[in-house]
């Protein structure tokens, strides 16, 4: 029990699940903190929703930017697509320099609000970290591994599955983690467009000098960055527990 309240993973989880679902009763303690809102607490929908929403917009544009990333990455990894390297790197690092707010400013026309030119706007600005990493963690990979596997007569496809991912995924790992916590804090900005998310009470609240919705927001779009970092790390430390007993078992 002690080990367990000692875990961060466990109490900031626990913090974020209450906070979610307790936010209401909170409104006295608003109401103390910021005297002179008349409305102290977000009520145009329920933190449970907004935290789910948010969620759900992040899990489907950061699962497009891994997909996508990580099939770029390996594509000019291979011999076949090496040339074509600057070409993705110039893309994917595009689609970063762009800001959010200026794709969303273009979708928005062309797809109209709601949350699908928030999922492309993501998706976009994900894509860098999740290449970048894949790339460097292929190359990471050592030479003499590769050249056993290819010694014993493993193919391609077999020395990238059994070899080269399994030693790079801790570094592919890395740069989703940073690719997930960047677009759980841009999504807010995704309101702007009709999207559902934790933003909703923080843009409210900036257009209506309602310091007390903002700091709502923000604190529940924080605590989400700090569980999912953590989580990661976890991840992170499973990965690397799992490769060094698999070089034991080998050894």
């Amino acid at each position: 029990m002690k080990r367990w309240l000692a875990d961060p993973l466990i109490w900031t989880g626990l913090a974020l699940v209450l906070l979610v679902i307790f936010m209401p009763a909170l409104k006295p303690l608003f109401a103390v903190l910021f005297p002179d809102q008349d409305r102290p607490l977000f009520e145009q929908d329920s933190f449970i929703n907004l935290t789910l929403a948010h969620i759900g917009l992040v899990a489907a544009s950061s699962a497009i930017s891994i997909v996508v990333g990580v099939t770029l990455a390996l594509f000019v990894t291979r011999p076949a697509g090496r040339e074509f390297r600057p070409l993705v790197e110039t893309v994917v690092a595009t689609g970063q320099t762009f800001p959010p707010v200026a794709v969303l400013a273009v979708a928005v026309p062309l797809i109209g609000f709601g949350a699908m030119p928030a999922l492309i706007a993501l998706a976009l600005y994900g894509l860098l970290p999740v290449t970048e990493a894949t790339v460097a963690a292929i190359e990471q990979v050592p030479a003499g591994a590769r050249e056993a596997a290819r010694g014993i007569g493993m193919s391609p496809a077999g020395r990238l599955r059994q070899i080269e991912l399994p030693l790079a995924a801790p570094v592919i790992l890395a740069g989703i983690r940073t690719s997930v916590i960047i677009n759980i804090g841009t999504a807010a900005i995704a309101s702007t467009v009709g999207a559902k998310t934790l933003g909703l009470p923080i843009i409210i609240g900036l257009s209506g000098f309602n310091t007390a919705y903002v700091v709502q927001g923000a604190i529940v779009v924080g605590l989400l960055a700090v569980v999912t970092d953590l989580a990661f790390d976890r991840l992170g430390g499973l990965l690397d527990r799992w490769k060094r007993d698999d070089v034991a078992a080998s050894a």
